[in-house]
């Protein structure tokens, strides 16, 4: 099984995922995503699905609004410091690669992705994540504004931006937003360049 996992400034394995979670105490912030505080905030309380869900912020946020949560991500070392710092049974904490794994727990009433990567060529996995969606559920999709990303030394182009999940899926996903905005707080990490733009797709699928 392919294990490759993008998150910030590099391309790893599941192992190397795993080498650069033990080398730090913690590797993200402990503060959930302000794309996601914003755009979820006057969501109906449902299930939800946290893609690259790290150390857990965003499903720690999640769980506090009420949500049932499947967090998933390609690291066991950061899944398990997540359930370390939280054991609530309303979060289900999954290893799984999503670029070639099934989807667990589906349906969905919010699939949310930040910032995780996916090949333009494999829109079988964008549309794995909306299909995942129960009709009436939310997409949120949220990445660096091109220039971000260009700063990390990666072409834009080469993954699916908010922008062509819109397009590519117009037949399946009604956008309520989609546009450039200003983070909030810069992202980045603590080393890397720092991004004070977002691309945020919030959609509703059709049904």
């Amino acid at each position: 099984m392919s294990e490759q996992h993008q998150r910030g400034d590099d391309v790893h394995t599941a192992a190397e995922w795993d080498e650069r979670y033990s080398s730090a105490e913690r590797l993200w912030t402990a503060e959930a995503n302000p794309a996601l505080i914003r755009e979820a905030a006057g969501l109906a309380a449902g299930r939800a699905l946290d893609v690259g869900s790290g150390e857990g912020a965003d499903a720690r946020w999640l769980a506090d609004q009420g949500w049932a949560v499947v967090a998933v991500d390609i690291s066991q070392v950061a899944l398990d410091r997540a359930a370390e710092l939280d054991s609530r049974e309303t979060i289900d904490w999954r290893r799984a690669d999503l670029t070639v794994d099934e989807v667990p727990g589906v349906p969905f009433d919010l699939v949310a992705l930040h910032y995780f990567p996916v090949d333009i060529a494999r829109e079988d996995v964008i549309a794995k994540l909306v299909g995942a969606l129960a009709p009436g559920g939310t997409l949120l999709v949220v990445a660096h504004d091109p220039d971000g990303i260009r700063a990390h030394g990666f072409d834009p182009d080469a993954y699916f931006q908010p922008k062509d999940v819109a397009e590519r899926f117009a037949d399946a996903l009604d956008v309520v937003t989609l546009e450039r905005v200003e983070r909030g707080r810069p992202g980045g990490g603590p080393t890397g360049p720092r991004h004070m733009y977002d691309v945020v797709l919030k959609a509703v699928r059709q049904g």
